[in-house]
């Protein structure tokens, strides 16, 4: 969306000035309290009498516009109300305090307002902390308003998006924590944000060259180190596996490494944040189908949720060392392709035999995580756009997850229940650990069809060792045809939100 100002204002709600106040309403209140009520005793008993004639209910993400003239309303600013249904009080949480302002947000763009006022959804009755409603507030509002236009120029209806919202509180004693709450929304919600951008573009608008720029903007931005290494260093580091990968395609491939150091005199704090980042995933050799071969732009999700967090991360400013790595690159089919059959060397020394020049992702991993390993990590992280079996497995609203450890495995799952980007454990099993065993290298890139997202695991395991490591697969998760509460149609961002809530988790 265009940039959206927002402001907190401590007022009593019926001297606010705004083209549209929002409340809000449990289902099943017949007398509202707090600042609805409030409004209600400002228009005569309105919404009491809309309640008694069934018009509202409150149920979740009702949204009943009223107008409400001076003329009528001579002691009543705002000039009109939406009153936005919370569904019941109870379950109510963050969560739900997300969906309802993105479908406000929605609301008033069809409405066509440019200024709004909103009060915190949940501070109230809904029993949620000022600061987590009103941040769960602000990423509904900017991630649930989320469009790609940048190439559309001939949409003479599109209508503007809000200009100014006012976070509204009467109570001054939750100001402060409001404060907190909206500039950590922003933040969370502009790294996110930046995340879907950059798997919306397509796949000859952004190169790896593109996403190194991207990384090195945000480093320039955000006073990061940023380091992008090109063929010859990788090469001279024994990369073998993400060269194999890159060598069929054109376009020359970057690895890039950020650092965010909160935590400088302890390099031993630190957190490795690795994204998957292929630009375009022909399948290689394995050339995969043509139906739905155009999402295939989205396959540097990962790249892009890691590039994306460590920018709000700088900004949040926790006492942990973050490291981000994404190794990019497109996987084609040309002539100077890896085929299957091939043996590569990764940079830990172990060798490869490819069997599938489809399952690329997991290549590239290996040597991101062998170079972060090389650096001393301590906590690793990667996230992907892995699997198609994770789909089969959880469908696309969970993502899975698999690890080594489970204080580092558990970390995550908190965090991406606290944001709202739900995650399942998946186990390790030894069953499927052995179909990646190969008759001529250490390890084959895949082991069949039967338990796909696991093996795919499995080989990343191989690479991690010791560390403690989690592994997310986005492939499921990260994109999604139809707009669901605050994930809008086409790139979600996920787990952009979830990296972030895990670095400040890690580093309090």
């Amino acid at each position: 969306m265009d940039q959206l100002k927002i402001t907190v204002v401590q007022s009593d709600v019926t001297e606010i000035e705004a083209d549209v106040l929002v409340v809000n309403l449990f289902e099943g209140v017949t007398s509202p309290r707090g600042a609805t009520g409030a409004v209600d005793s400002a228009l005569g008993g309105l919404i009491s009498e809309l309640i008694s004639d069934g018009e509202i209910s409150g149920s979740a993400s009702e949204l009943t516009l009223i107008h409400t003239p001076n003329s009528a309303y001579p002691n009543f600013k705002p000039s009109r109300v939406l009153i936005a249904g919370l569904g019941s009080n109870k379950g109510f949480n963050t969560d739900s305090a997300r969906k309802v302002s993105a479908a406000v947000i929605r609301k008033l763009r069809v409405v066509g307002v440019q200024n709004a006022a909103m009060i915190v959804h949940g501070a109230g009755i809904g029993n949620l902390d000022a600061s987590s409603s009103a941040q769960a507030v602000v990423e509904g509002v900017l991630l649930g308003a989320y469009r790609f236009l940048k190439y559309r120029t001939t949409d003479k209806k599109r209508k503007s998006d809000l200009a100014h919202l006012i976070v509204v509180e009467s109570d001054s004693a939750k100001i402060s924590s409001i404060e907190v709450g909206v500039d950590r929304g922003i933040a969370y919600s502009e790294a996110e944000v930046l995340a879907r951008d950059l798997v919306n573009e397509p796949a000859n608008k952004l190169s790896p060259s593109d996403l190194a720029d991207t990384a090195i903007r945000v480093a320039t931005e955000n006073g990061l180190e940023c380091t992008v290494l090109e063929e010859a260093d990788v090469t001279a580091l024994g990369m073998g596996a993400f060269l194999g990968v890159s060598q069929g395609g054109p376009r020359p491939l970057k690895f890039i490494h950020l650092t965010y150091e909160g935590d400088k005199p302890n390099a031993e704090n630190n957190l490795w944040l690795i994204g998957k980042g292929i630009t375009f995933d022909s399948g290689g050799i394995s050339l995969k189908p043509g139906a739905g071969m155009g999402k295939m732009k989205g396959d540097m999700g990962g790249g892009a949720s890691v590039i994306a967090a460590i920018q709000a991360i700088s900004r949040l400013k926790p006492q942990l060392n973050v490291h981000v790595v994404c190794a990019a690159t497109d996987n084609m089919p040309g002539g100077s392709a890896q085929r299957p059959g091939d043996v590569v060397t990764a940079m830990n020394g172990m060798t490869i035999e490819i069997d599938n020049t489809d399952a690329e992702g997991r290549l590239t991993l290996a040597d991101a995580i062998g170079y972060a390993k090389s650096k001393d990590a301590v906590r690793i992280v990667d996230v992907a756009t892995l699997t198609g079996a994770a789909r089969v497995a959880l469908g696309d609203g969970v993502s899975p997850v698999f690890g080594n450890d489970d204080e580092l495995l558990n970390a995550v799952l908190e965090t991406s229940e606290t944001v709202g980007e739900p995650m399942w454990r998946l186990p390790l099993d030894s069953v499927t650990k052995r179909q990646n065993a190969s008759n001529i290298a250490d390890l084959k890139n895949t082991g069949g069809r039967g338990g796909g997202s696991t093996t795919a695991a499995h080989f990343i395991a191989d690479f991690a060792g010791d560390t403690p490591w989690v592994h997310i697969d986005v492939a499921a998760t990260s994109m999604l045809d139809s707009t669901r509460g605050w994930m809008t149609a086409g790139a979600t961002g996920v787990p952009t939100r979830s990296l972030i809530e895990l670095a400040m988790k890690l580093g309090k």
